[in-house]
């Protein structure tokens, strides 16, 4: 893709009265009961790319910006309005796309990374609230190594040692211990697209065969997306995990008040990571991120808790108020 993302992906969604060059798509992220949610819609059988997508549709003239286009297409296909919205990526590529008929795809499309807190979608019936795991499921760390990682370890080692110059059997080796921490490497939880497009490259996930098609059964590399829009997620996933440590962008994602562990679940949820509760807490702390409020927690079993929020004098006071992780080795 990089271009086809601006496929409106989704039925009922009217074309423009001109066919644009620029395409618009959002990957609206939602932390729901400490779960990393992303806004999908399904893309029709007939399109060129179909399966779940990403809400997105094509710059028309009408749109006097970039961001109010893509407010507008969000609103069309989901009925959700936009909060915290900032641009994520340009993709320029025409031949990844999945899409059998490249004068459809647009020459440019404009991803951008949304935060809000979720709603009931009250647009189109396909759109959906998904587990952004469903789509990249060895990235979730929260219970241990996921399984997923040995099949996929597997198949890249085999990839790894495929061509007979030593050289380039070298480069490969490097490769997957800078991406998925394999020969003594180390995971860094960022490189998210990284791993993505090494497994496009070794032709691991059916959108390298040219289309998404229907996943495998039990696909250790998740179930792909229309068109490019795993790669967009990917690198949406990436970005959010490097921004959480040095702005307080996870906030946004919270509700007005919280509690300690709320906001420990939601950082586990993005990060794919699990957190020593007292380190977390002793972190939350000393960055004086949150201030006590006079409410606690009723209703639930077990001790209540208090309640806090989000002390936004910390953007005053520091430059770069974000939670540090830890780096993981994984084999």
């Amino acid at each position: 893709m990089k271009g086809a993302a601006a496929q409106t992906g989704a039925r009922g969604a009217q074309a423009p009265p001109e066919r644009s060059s620029v395409g618009l798509v959002a990957v609206i992220v939602a932390a729901t009961g400490g779960e990393p949610r992303a806004l999908t819609i399904r893309v029709p059988d007939q399109a060129p790319g179909r399966g779940d997508g990403l809400p997105a549709g094509p710059l028309v003239p009408e749109h006097a910006t970039l961001e109010r286009g893509l407010r507008a297409w969000v609103e069309r296909q989901t009925h959700q309005r936009l909060g915290y919205v900032e641009q994520l990526y340009t993709f320029g590529d025409r031949d990844r796309s999945g899409a059998s008929d490249m004068a459809e795809v647009h020459s440019l499309s404009v991803a951008y990374l949304a935060l809000v807190r979720e709603e009931r979608p009250a647009g189109l019936a396909e759109a959906a609230w998904q587990n952004w795991y469903r789509y990249l499921p060895y990235e979730d760390f929260r219970n241990g190594r996921p399984p997923q990682l040995d099949a996929i370890a597997e198949r890249l080692s085999a990839w790894a040692g495929e061509p007979e110059d030593r050289a380039t059997r070298t480069r490969r080796l490097d490769r997957l211990g800078l991406t998925f921490g394999m020969n003594g490497g180390t995971w860094n939880e960022e490189r998210v697209l990284e791993r993505y497009e090494l497994l496009f490259e070794a032709g691991l996930i059916p959108e390298a065969g040219g289309n998404a098609g229907p996943a495998l059964p039990n696909d250790p590399a998740g179930v792909p997306m229309a068109f490019d829009h795993r790669r967009v997620l990917a690198t949406a996933i990436g970005r959010l995990r490097g921004k959480i440590k040095y702005r307080p962008v996870v906030f946004e994602l919270m509700p007005p008040e919280f509690t300690l562990l709320q906001l420990q679940k939601t950082v586990e949820a993005l990060s794919g990571t699990q957190l020593h509760k007292q380190n977390f807490r002793r972190l939350v702390a000393q960055q004086g991120l949150v201030e006590e409020t006079e409410s606690v927690t009723s209703g639930a079993a077990g001790r209540p808790a208090r309640l806090v929020r989000f002390r936004r004098e910390v953007l005053l006071e520091r430059p770069a108020p974000g939670l540090r992780l830890p780096l993981r080795r994984v084999g």
